[in-house]
């Protein structure tokens, strides 16, 4: 990475790593626990119970464009659900669902056929041999807070892990949970 003005750092997010860099809490895993890059700062959030791609930069305009709503980026994940979803359900997680005091914009959603190549989760998620799961690709272009967890509550199918896949271009591709890189020539372009 040549020394430029901007930095720009793709992360894998573990489950169970806060998103901030400071410690509120002795028994939390944080940003700094993984990246010692200064003064790189998450374009966007991840609770810690979910896990993906992360962005991280010191752009602050860039930072803005990437989280207002008014903007649009599409953010995929893949979300592994309680039950199988039924047609209705996907349908209307689709056009949008109305969750406390604001509706959702409409998401795409597809059932995967197969669960997505993805490394164990630590811990793994509860698992009940009477109850099937299902996994679930949504894009959705808006990240309100467990926006994509109340969304698929909110139908029927309680989220058991989610794991967010791609922010505009970018996507996880070969990254491990904790590993991070900086953007390629062509990643930053597109970006921008």
């Amino acid at each position: 990475m040549s020394n430029k003005k901007y930095k720009y750092v793709l992360f894998y997010k573990p489950y169970g790593v806060l998103c901030q860099f400071t410690q509120d809490t002795p028994t939390r895993s944080t940003l700094k626990d993984y990246i010692s890059i200064p003064n790189v700062y998450p374009a966007g959030r991840l609770d810690w119970d979910s896990e993906g791609l992360l962005l991280l930069t010191n752009h602050g305009q860039l930072q803005h464009r990437l989280c207002d709503p008014k903007f649009g980026h599409q953010r995929t994940y893949w979300v592994q659900v309680e039950r199988i979803p039924n047609q209705d359900a996907l349908q209307q997680l689709e056009q949008g669902i109305a969750i406390k005091n604001y509706r959702t914009r409409p998401a795409k959603v597809r059932l995967l056929p197969t669960p997505p190549p993805l490394p164990e989760r630590n811990p793994p998620i509860r698992f009940r041999k009477t109850v099937p799961t299902a996994w679930l690709e949504m894009t959705v272009t808006e990240g309100k807070n467990r926006q994509v967890r109340r969304m698929t509550a909110a139908v029927g199918f309680p989220t058991l892990r989610l794991v967010r896949k791609s922010i505009g271009n970018l996507q996880l591709d070969d990254l491990q949970p904790g590993e991070w890189r900086y953007l390629q020539e062509l990643e930053m372009q597109l970006l921008r």
